[in-house]
């Protein structure tokens, strides 16, 4: 049976340098239910603004409980009771003058109802929680958002909404388009983080789920565990949607679309150039169609979840909540025109992967847009002999390049196409987009007939020693500069869209896209490129690689799936074709200095 909904909150104003109301139930406007929220305030009479989180994993999961080496290394200043991944810590937030509110997603930790993780009706719950703390009595009537992946992505949907006392939003590494920049990236399953996520972060976290207290992770349902059954009834699960449905037209994928152009409040997008499996793109393009009048992009580098709480990132944080919340505004944040709202690090040198003091040598840069407004777009071309020139001679004869089907991280089957060395130091930073002929043929003697091909492209950076020079992913794991993907059946683009550039050619993927892919066909297809920025020394080289698989630096987003790529539809020869109809290059971001 579901469980009786009933009053479980709590409040503690002796414990803590701040109160502490937990399991706060919060009614729902447009379902039924309530969520749950923990409120930490300050412990005063005044009214203050509040910063509120709402999201899957788990408002009474320490951060220490939840990844206990992480949380060793977080700034000790944001390390306190209460402290929680991706989440502000509401020791440093009360004692600056802010309520903090945590709330359990719906279906998650103690709040009743479906788990539907990224859902329209979660959306709709976070809406009701932004409203209901704006209208509380410790409240000034003034909410933003602040926190990092799912409780930055989270933010872009909200604000959309336009939920009434929303002032700001800070979205940290966070993706804003669930299609394209975390489940199926160029039409492909990525499988692998979706099921680490969600097996991990998500599903152990289920409201009426047992064993969780036992398990330290947190406290169990106090309403009660539910049955099997029931919490099968009650999830909508990531991995089995994902692995269902394929086009943005599906009603899965068509539930989650939203107008980022509905999004009016002050934005600043904070995104990692090392989050080149996940946040990076959303966090740009979010930026990019944000209605907002007042915007800001700024770039780090870093593990995902560390620099969230540097001194100096949090200085950031603080001083544009301060001017949207409190009306302090030191640096001039709302006034439009007064800041560069593009805020750039450079990847200059090896520093090493994982290495915080190294990536402090990186300087700094503000522009006045994005992309920057003197790009030098310019055409590196293919040779057939593994070159890549912008003085490339004209190719007279037809040739092709092959490479087998179906490339793992642990099997890659690829192609490298380098520069010769940099005459001078070049700044690259921007959106880039390769252009390539392909096609696809069976295995001599082989019965499968191969309809269709994945492209895996990514850029790397050799140094002036010939060493490959290595940045910091996600999990502080070593990357390339980025990565891009592309279903060749899902090749079609929408030049006359809005939104199609020439930098970033624009994609439905909807159902009505599908192209066939015939054996022997040869096929031009435009793949986007996630952006990126690196200043290549003086000798130093660019690696073009194109693969039939994931490679070095996917890491956990790996796109495995047997089904999405199986054998029958894929298996084969993949090639790329060089002749006088068939020009192939990569577009790079060319930044003169100022």
């Amino acid at each position: 049976m579901p469980n009786q909904i009933k009053e479980i909150s709590t409040i503690d104003d002796a414990s803590y340098p701040y109160i502490f109301e937990q399991n706060v139930s919060v009614p729902l406007k447009v379902a039924d239910g309530v969520v749950r929220v923990n409120v930490y305030r300050p412990k005063s009479n005044t009214k203050s603004p509040v910063i509120v989180t709402y999201g899957p994993y788990g408002k009474d999961i320490s951060y220490e409980a939840f990844h206990p080496k992480s949380f060793e290394e977080v700034n000790p200043e944001h390390k306190g009771p209460h402290s929680a991944w991706e989440t502000p810590d509401p020791g440093f937030w009360t004692k600056n003058g802010y309520v903090v509110v945590r709330a359990d997603e719906r279906g998650l930790g103690q709040s009743p109802g479906v788990l539907d993780t990224m859902s329209r009706g979660t959306s709709e719950a976070f809406c009701d929680v932004v409203e209901w703390a704006s209208e509380q009595s410790w409240s000034t009537g003034k909410v933003g958002l602040l926190g990092i992946s799912y409780y930055g992505g989270s933010q872009w949907r909200v604000a959309a909404r336009q939920p009434k006392g929303l002032s700001c939003i800070i979205p940290w590494e966070g993706m804003s388009d669930y299609y394209r920049d975390r489940c199926r990236q160029g039409g492909i399953l990525s499988n692998g983080f979706i099921k680490f996520w969600w097996d991990r972060q998500v599903l152990s976290n289920q409201y009426g789920l047992g064993g969780k207290a036992a398990r330290n992770w947190g406290p169990d349902t106090i309403e009660g565990d539910l049955s099997e059954a029931e919490l099968m009834t009650n999830r909508r699960d990531q991995t089995v949607d994902n692995a269902t449905y394929k086009y943005r037209d599906d009603a899965y994928y068509a539930s989650k679309e939203y107008h980022m152009g509905d999004i009016q409040v002050p934005v600043l997008s904070v995104a990692n150039w090392g989050g080149i499996c996940l946040h990076l793109r959303g966090n740009v393009e979010g930026w990019t169609w944000a209605g907002s009048e007042l915007k800001y992009l700024r770039f780090i580098t870093g593990r995902h979840d560390l620099p969230f709480y540097y001194k100096e990132q949090v200085e950031v944080q603080r001083s544009f909540l301060d001017a949207f919340l409190k009306g302090d505004d030191r640096e001039g944040w709302s006034i439009k025109g007064k800041l560069p709202p593009v805020d750039l690090v450079l990847r200059k040198g090896d520093v090493g992967h994982n290495n915080a003091e190294g990536e402090r040598t990186y300087q700094r840069r503000t522009e006045n847009e994005w992309p920057i407004k003197r790009t030098q777009y310019m055409n590196f071309k293919l040779t057939p002999q593994g070159g890549l020139t912008v003085d490339a001679p004209s190719v007279e004869r037809q040739s092709k390049l092959s490479y087998k089907a179906l490339g793992t991280l642990e099997n890659s089957q690829l192609l490298r196409f380098e520069t010769a060395s940099f005459g001078t130091e070049t700044e690259i930073t921007g959106h880039v987009v390769a252009h390539l002929n392909v096609s696809v043929t069976p295995h001599p003697n082989s019965p499968t007939l191969p309809s269709d091909l994945d492209l895996f492209v990514t850029l790397r950076h050799i140094s002036p020693t010939g060493k490959e020079i290595h940045y910091t992913g996600t999990a502080g794991d070593p990357v390339p500069l980025t990565k891009g993907w592309l279903r060749v059946s899902l090749r079609k683009t929408e030049p006359n869209h809005w939104k199609h550039r020439p930098w970033l050619p624009y994609r439905n993927y909807t159902s009505n896209d599908v192209q066939p892919v015939i054996v022997g066909e040869v096929y031009p297809v435009d793949v986007e490129i996630w952006p990126t920025n690196v200043v290549v020394e003086k000798g130093g080289k660019i690696v073009f690689e194109v693969s039939s698989g994931d490679t070095q630096g996917a890491d956990r987003f790996v796109h495995t799936d047997a089904n999405d790529r199986s054998k029958d539809k894929f298996e084969g020869l993949n090639h790329i074709h060089f002749g006088p109809a068939f020009d192939n290059y990569i577009t790079l971001p060319i930044i003169p200095p100022k």
